[in-house]
C-alpha cells in the first residue's frame, strides 16, 4: 500500500480522497473507490518518478523567474542664476518665442540635431562611456513656452511672465552589443529657463534635473555598487555641465546678438 501511494504522491493535492480510499487487493492489482486497477509496471514507475523530478525543477525555475532585479537610479540637479541685461525693444520674452533659435543656442552642434516638428528636436548625443561599455543615446527634446502661470514646472514661481520648459519625450540607446545592453534603460531631462525681474534688475534663472535609470547587464555583476554609482554620477555630471554651458554661455551670447539685430533693424527703419 505504501509503495502504491508513493507513486501517486505528486498529485496528492488533487487526489487526496482517492488515495485515502485506496486498497491493495494483492498481486499486481489494487482498487480505488471500489474500481480495480492494475499496478504500474516498473517502466511506468520510472516515468512517474521522472515527471515528479521535472515538476520540482519547473517549480524552482518559475520561482526564480519572478525575482525581478530593481533598476539602479542616479540623478543630478543644478540651478543657474545670471545677470540679464534686457532691452525694451528686445525683451527676453520675445527672444524665447523663437524656439528654433533658442534650441540652436543651447545645442549648437547642428550636424547632430534634427528638427521633428514645431516643438521637438532629435539629438544624437556624444557617446557615454560606462566602465568598459560605450553607448550613444539618441534623445527627442521638446522645448515649450509657457506663460501666465499655467502649468509651470515645479519650483518656478507663478508670477514669472514666461518660462521655457525643456523635456526629453523619447530616447533610444544605440552603439552597444545586445549581450551588453541593459534590459532596462531610461534617461530623463527636465529643465526650465525664465527671466526673473525685480524693478530695473533682471536675472536669468534656470533649473535642470537629469535622471538615469537602468538594470545593469550580468557582465557588470562583479563591479561593486559604489564603483558603479561613482561612474554613473560622473557621466551625469559631464552631461549636466554640457547643458549648463549651453544655458549659461551660448544662450546669453545669442540673446545679446538678438538685441543687436533688433537695434540695427530699428535704426534701418
Amino acid at each position: 500500500m505504501g509503495e502504491v501511494a508513493a507513486l501517486f504522491r505528486p498529485w496528492q493535492n488533487n487526489t487526496t480522497s482517492l488515495i485515502m480510499s485506496m486498497q491493495y487487493t494483492g498481486g499486481q492489482h489494487f482498487s480505488i473507490n471500489g474500481r480495480r486497477w492494475s499496478k504500474p509496471k516498473k517502466q511506468q514507475q520510472c516515468h512517474l518518478l521522472l515527471m515528479r523530478r521535472r515538476r520540482r525543477s519547473c517549480s524552482f525555475f518559475e520561482s526564480k523567474a519572478v525575482m525581478v532585479t530593481p533598476p539602479s537610479t542616479y540623478s543630478s540637479t543644478i540651478s543657474t542664476d545670471n545677470p540679464l541685461s534686457e532691452s525694451p525693444s528686445a525683451s527676453f520674452d520675445s527672444y524665447l518665442d523663437n524656439k528654433p533659435r533658442v534650441f540652436r543656442a543651447i545645442f549648437p552642434h547642428q550636424q547632430r540635431t534634427k528638427r521633428l516638428n514645431e516643438e521637438e528636436w532629435r539629438i544624437d548625443m556624444l557617446p557615454i562611456q560606462f566602465l568598459f561599455l560605450n553607448a550613444r543615446p539618441i534623445i527627442d527634446m521638446r522645448l515649450r513656452c509657457k506663460s501666465k502661470g499655467k502649468d509651470y514646472p515645479a519650483g518656478v514661481p507663478c508670477h514669472m511672465s514666461k518660462v521655457l520648459e525643456l523635456k526629453i519625450v523619447r530616447w533610444d540607446l544605440q552603439g552597444i552589443d545586445e549581450i551588453l545592453k541593459p534590459s532596462h534603460f531610461s534617461l530623463g531631462v527636465d529643465g526650465a529657463l525664465y527671466p526673473d525681474r525685480h524693478g530695473k534688475e533682471s536675472r536669468l534663472r534656470g533649473q535642470l534635473q537629469i535622471r538615469m535609470s537602468f538594470i545593469h547587464p550580468p557582465v557588470l555583476d562583479f563591479v561593486p555598487e559604489d564603483i558603479r554609482r561613482h561612474v554613473a554620477e560622473s557621466v551625469l555630471k559631464r552631461l549636466m555641465e554640457n547643458l549648463k554651458d549651453g544655458m549659461n554661455g551660448s544662450l546669453l551670447a545669442d540673446y545679446n546678438e538678438f538685441k543687436r539685430e533688433k537695434s540695427r533693424l530699428r535704426k534701418a527703419l
